[in-house]
This record gives structure tokens, sequence and C-alpha cells, in this order.
């Protein structure tokens, strides 16, 4: 019997969006598709869950939002039905603290933490994902950095931004522009070198995006040129700062065995081939 059962949906099928742009999955609904048969057995694992919340400094009020609701139960009578408004963080408690037994519940862990597009985590709840679950989390950070970095850079007179985010990397990476990165990794051509770091690795070039684009703004830059020894300014300042504090240099941390776009890939395989 599959996992996720014939007549259940998928996480994301399930989610609502309030008025105020948030998302959010019903604990009723999330319970179908976690593959429990009875609301007592699932309630225990929400006040698992909500334990953990609480135990991480967490207010488990914000993110286990009560919901209930009546039903009707025949003859016209209703009841009352208990229920709650989920937030992304609260629904992957519920799957760290489900039955590991089944695969759905692997899925859940998996999808509740990386799907990260609007829910910002504060420093308790990062601590309890996994590795793979930081990069996602930190390349997504990453990516919306770049962008807004790419549209400061733009106002500075930059043009030519492979050059511009090269001068960044030689700055943090002792020389090494974004292909010679990759050959080291020894990555496929134009295969994206930031989703085959890991989350220290990723830190710091996040760090690196975010101190440029204030520079950029808080100098006034106008020129191309100066942009571009801003940003490998910065870079090589961040890195006399790790060395300074004893840390890693950026090329001497290991690269994952797997690149962000892969296990991307295997998470939705396995989701399509549960859903079956």
């Amino acid at each position: 019997m599959n996992d996720l059962n014939k007549n259940s949906k998928t996480f994301e099928d399930i989610k609502h969006i309030g008025e105020d742009g948030v998302e959010y999955w019903y604990a009723r609904e999330l319970k179908t598709v976690l593959n429990y048969k009875e609301w007592r057995k699932f309630d225990g694992v929400i006040e698992k869950a909500k334990m953990a919340c609480e135990n991480s400094n967490v207010n488990a009020l914000d993110h286990f939002v009560e919901a209930d609701k009546m039903v009707q139960i025949g003859s016209g009578a209703k009841r009352k039905q208990i229920d709650y408004k989920l937030s992304r963080y609260a629904c992957y408690l519920i799957a760290q603290n489900g039955d590991s037994r089944k695969k759905v519940i692997a899925l859940a862990q998996t999808y509740f933490a990386v799907q990260t597009r609007k829910q910002e985590i504060n420093e308790k709840e990062y601590s309890l994902l996994t590795e793979d679950e930081k990069r996602f989390y930190q390349r997504n950070l990453t990516k919306k950095g770049n962008y807004s970095l790419n549209k400061t850079a733009k106002n500075a007179g930059v043009k030519n931004f492979d050059r511009f985010h090269n001068f960044g990397y030689k700055g943090l990476y002792n020389g090494e522009t974004a292909d010679d990165i990759a050959k080291r990794k020894g990555l496929r051509y134009r295969e994206d070198i930031l989703d085959n770091m890991g989350s220290d690795e990723l830190i710091a070039n996040l760090f690196r995006i975010s101190q440029t684009e204030q520079k950029l703004k808080k100098d006034n830059i106008q020129t191309e040129k100066e942009a571009n020894k801003t940003h490998y300014n910065i870079g090589k300042n961040i890195r006399e700062v790790i060395a300074k504090n004893g840390g890693t240099m950026p090329e001497d941390l290991p690269t994952p065995k797997k690149s962000l776009k892969q296990l991307e890939k295997e998470n939705k395989k396995s989701l399509k081939k549960t859903g079956k």
C-alpha cells in the first residue's frame, strides 16, 4: 500500500494562503496526507510537536492556531471538531514527531524544511534543521540576496555582472574566480557553484553579498570600476575576519556529495512515486 493513499493529496495541494499572504495547513487535512486514520493518535503527535516548539523557546500559539469548527453528525445535530491552522514550521515539527515507520513522514520532513520561500525562521528553529535543509535555506537567501545586489550594482553602473561577481569571489577565495571554484569542486560546465556549497560556505557568501550591497548604497558608488573594487574588498575583508577568528577558509570547506538540484529532483521524484 502506498504511503500516500489514492484519495489523499500532496502537501502542496492542501496548502492554504491567508488574507495576509501567509501560508498555512489544516491539521485535519495534514492528518490524511500523513496516513493517520485516528485523530486521537494524530493529536498526540501534535502535542509532542507543540512541546518541541516550546522547548525551542518558540511560542507554540504562533504556529498552532486553534481552528475548531462545527460539523454535522446526523439528524441535524452538530458537534465541535478540533482542528488547527498550522504554520510550515508546525508541520515540520509534526513530521519530526510522527511515526518514523511511515515513508511519507520522511518526505514530509524534507518538504516542510526545504520549502522556505516565504517563511523566515529564527535561530532556534534553524538549529533543528539537517545540514541539507540548512543548505536549502541559505541557498534561498543567497538567491534573494544576489537578485537585490544585482539591482543595486546596476544602479552603481555595473554592466558586466559576471565580472562584477568574480571580483567578489576573488576577494573571498584568495584570487579564485567562479570558474576556478567550479573546477576545484569538480563540477560540470556551467553547474551552479552555490548549489554545491555546504551551509557554512553559503553563509560566508551571503555575508559577502549583503555587505557589498550595503557598501555600494552607503558610499553611493557610481562607476563599474569602483563597484568591482568594492566587491573585491568586501570579499577580502570577510576572508581576513575568518582567518583572524581561526575559521576554515571557504575553499577548504568540503563540497557536498550531492548538489541542491540533485536533492530537489530526488525529493520530487519520491513525492511523485508515493503519490501514484
